[in-house]
Parts: C-alpha cells; structure tokens; sequence
C-alpha cells in the first residue's frame, strides 16, 4: 500500500547555534515520530476497513443468494489486533468488544477512513430499479459516498439472521458502551421518521484519537451540558477549617482506595458503587475549589455540569439532556460537579399544578440517576436548608464549608500575594486577617484590585490603604461598611 504519509523538514536558514541544532533535531524527531504513530494507527484503520469491505460483499452475496452465498460472513476473520500496535487496538484489548460491536465500529469510521468500501451498498434493486430500500443510508449533495444509518448496521447483522434484530437494537442503545461514552453516534432524524434511519457515525473527537493517539475533550453542548473543572493550585494551597478539612480528607481517601473497598473487600456487595457528597456554605469558601482539587489529586478529571443547558421548559427534555450526561461518564472515574444544585435538587412541592408535578418528577428522577451512577456527584448549594431531604440522607458525605476564621484568613492572605506583589512596610496582614471576616474569594477579589491599582502607578508595591480600600469595595457589593 506504501507510505500513507511523509514528514519532510527542511532548514531554510543555517543554524549557527549548537542548541539551535539540537532543538531542531528533537523538533524533527518528535514530528517523525508522531507521524509514525499516525501512520501505523492509519494501516490499522484500513485494515479494519478492508474486513468490513468483505464483510458487506458477503452479506449481500448471501442475501441475495448470488454465488457463493453458501458462506457466511462470520466465516471471514478479522485482523488480528496486538495490544500496543495501534491506540484503536488498545481500545479494542480495554472494551473486550464482540465481532458484532467492532463490525458497528468499523462501520460508523468508514465514511472517514475509506469511503469506497461503502460502495458496495449503491447496487440497485433490478425488480423496481431502485436502491434496497433495506440498505439504509443517506446521500447528500456535497457527498458522492455512501453514508450509512442505524438501518444499514442493522442489514448487516441481520439480513440473513432476523433474530440478530436484538444484536442491533443493544448496540445502538444509548447504555451501549460505544453510544454511552458517544464514540459512535446515531444523529435524530425528523418527527415520523424511523429513528435507525439517522446517520450512524464515528465522533470526531474519537476518529482523531484513533489516528493521531491524542485524547480531546468532549466539548459542551446539549449532549454533553459539562465543561471541565481545573485549577492552578496543588492540594497544599487548599485553606479550610480543620473540621471541614477532615470530612474532605475522607472523600480523598475513598477516591483513592475506593477500588480496593469495593473490590478486595467486597463492599460491592453490600453497598451501590459510586460516591455523593453535598457541599454546602457561603459563596467564595473554597466549594468549587476543593472539588478542582478532589480531582487534580487523585488523577480525576472533574466536569462541572452547566444546570442552564440541562434544565429546559419542555417536559422530559431536562431527564434526557442528564441522562446523556450520565451515560456519557459511565464508563469514565469522573466527577460530577453540580454548581448551585439547588437549582435542580430542591425541595419538592405539593403538587398543584402540572409545573409542580414535573418537578416532582425530576426531583425524583435525579435521585434515581444519582444513585445509580457508578461514579463521583458532588453538588454545591449555598442553601442547605433548600435541599430536599430525600437527596440528602442519600449521601454519603455533607460537608458544610464555613467562613473561614482568622487563622486561615491570615494563610489565605498570604498566598495570595505571595509571587504576585511586593507588600509595603505598612502592610500588616495579620490585623487585617483578624479585624476583617472574608471568604478566600472576597480576598482574590481584594488582590486582583490592589494589583491594578499598583500598576496604574507603575510599580509592584501594594500599600496598606490599597488594601483597605479594596476590602471596602467588595464590602460594598454586600451593603457592608468598615471604618
């Protein structure tokens, strides 16, 4: 097949510096080995596509009983996958996925990687001369391929074994693992159309990870309402109050060692897997914070779920857009953040009218979802007497961040401005720590202001009154005055 594709670079000025040299060598080496890892992840791919190839020319040979349909299309083998060849055939090693799976995965990539092994599904039908209605599939206009749909999966499988039908309606369910983490993606189609009539396709976040070995986010949108939770700062940098600190530490430790709990000590069979904790207290506390940091310390990437894109006024369009959002974390050790959670976990009304018996029906929905939920959901509220109770004795952990108090002021307001401003002779941040109650919020506040006020003056030093003044601002925002 030859060379799928050549990397080629080239100096266009001499190099005079010896580190110049060795940085353009490491560069060039870093491009051709990335460009090798590509190309054997691409043979992979076109070999993946070369057995589906065969596979569709089988299927249809035996369906329409044409020489040779004696044979069946399991009879045809495909490629072989050794662990480490190839990011697909890590995959494939990690989701112990079955010929009927990988033929689905084979099929939705086909479109990307090699068109023309489609081809086969254009023939027409010589009794109404008109393509098989039972092939599925879409054209388009800026398209000359084949596209396939949910329906041409399910003549794969099935055309010649009906009761294989279950095959396709499992893999094609959103709890399918390849739908669920939406590796694979069946498009809707318009009201009063068959829904397996949508296009089935590979996402394009996995495609480029197939090709190239390099994992993109999913980005947010109404399938995914979540964006990713990080922060700058490390572990040691988290103030809290001993006491809240304590409870945080024993969520940590359950992120840690929770496979051991479940697994070796066999917990799973008397407890549902997963974890759930409420954050509660005054905005700025360090909620949002901590849950960064549960995350950045024991290796989990955090998501915190957008409740403006998941809550919508048409009934039953808030349960799908979260169950999307479940079933896309399924798999994953995530953890769920629910910002202002009381949002959508709030206590329930009596119910007197339809709004109120939708909510209630939500409240209830998400309860089951979150037990359910295999993983980590923490929800942050302000309000915790706005809970409803049948949430919270469903938790393991309430955890009630409080202002912090002096001491914890002082070590707020020294990191702050450590590596940030040069702090003047008058500055004594000890009695400001003590005199003035702020969450570590109203503080970043407090030195995010300081510092442009020094640099209006062209300097880095931060002075006494430039501080006081800047608390009497964000005190201001809570109708709070200081002499």
């Amino acid at each position: 097949m030859g060379s799928l594709a050549e990397s080629h670079v080239t100096s266009e000025k001499h190099v005079t510096t010896e580190s110049n040299v060795v940085a353009d060598q490491r560069l060039t080496g870093d491009r051709s080995a990335s460009h090798s890892a590509s190309e054997r992840n691409l043979m992979v791919l076109y070999q993946e596509t070369e057995w589906l190839m065969m596979v569709i020319r089988q299927v249809i040979c035996s369906y329409l009983k044409q020489e040779g349909h004696e044979h069946h299309w399991l009879e045809i083998e495909p490629p072989p996958l050794e662990p480490g060849s190839s990011q697909y055939a890590d995959c494939m090693t990690e989701w112990q996925l079955n010929t009927f799976e990988r033929l689905a995965l084979v099929l939705a990539m086909a479109p990307a990687i090699r068109p023309d092994a489609l081809d086969y599904f254009f023939g027409l039908n010589g009794m109404i001369d008109r393509p098989f209605t039972e092939f599925g599939g879409v054209t388009d206009k800026a398209y000359s391929g084949f596209i396939p749909t949910g329906q041409t999966l399910n003549f794969l499988l099935s055309a010649n074994n009906p009761e294989w039908h279950l095959c396709t309606r499992s893999i094609l369910s959103p709890k399918h693992r390849l739908m669920a983490e939406q590796v694979t993606e069946l498009l809707p189609v318009e009201a009063g159309l068959p829904q397996w009539s949508g296009v089935y396709q590979l996402s394009e976040h996995w495609l480029h990870y197939f090709i190239t070995g390099q994992r993109q986010r999913p980005e947010q949108s109404a399938s995914f309402p979540a964006h990713l939770l990080e922060t700058p700062l490390c572990w040691e940098e988290l103030v809290l109050d001993y006491r809240v600190m304590s409870k945080i530490e024993e969520i940590r430790a359950w992120l840690a060692h929770s496979h051991i709990l479940m697994d070796e000590w066999k917990l799973s069979h008397k407890v549902k897997p997963g974890y759930r904790a409420v954050f509660s207290g005054p905005p700025g506390t360090g909620k949002t914070l901590t849950a960064a940091l549960l995350g950045q310390s024991t290796g989990r990437e955090v998501y915190r779920v957008d409740l403006s894109m998941v809550v919508s006024k048409y009934i039953g369009e808030t349960e799908k857009n979260l169950s999307r959002l479940f079933d896309a974390a399924c798999y994953k050790e995530w953890i769920l953040f629910f910002d202002e959670g009381d949002a959508l976990f709030g206590k329930r009304t009596d119910a007197t009218s339809s709004n109120d018996r939708h909510a209630n029906q939500l409240t209830g929905y998400l309860l089951q979802k979150i037990e359910d939920f295999p993983g980590t959901v923490i929800i942050a509220t302000n309000l915790k007497n706005n809970m409803d109770e049948a949430f919270t004795r469903r938790f393991q952990s309430m955890v009630q961040f409080t202002m912090p108090g002096p001491e914890e002021r002082l070590q707020l307001w020294q990191n702050a401005f450590r590596d940030v401003c040069e702090l003047g002779e008058s500055v004594d941040l000890a009695v400001i720590a003590e005199k003035y109650e702020m969450a570590g919020g109203q503080i970043i506040n407090v030195l995010r202001q300081c510092a442009l006020t020094a640099i209006r003056r062209g300097e880095r030093v931060v002075h006494q009154d430039d501080i006081l003044q800047s608390i009497r601002q964000e005190f201001r925002k809570d109708n709070k005055l200081i002499v």
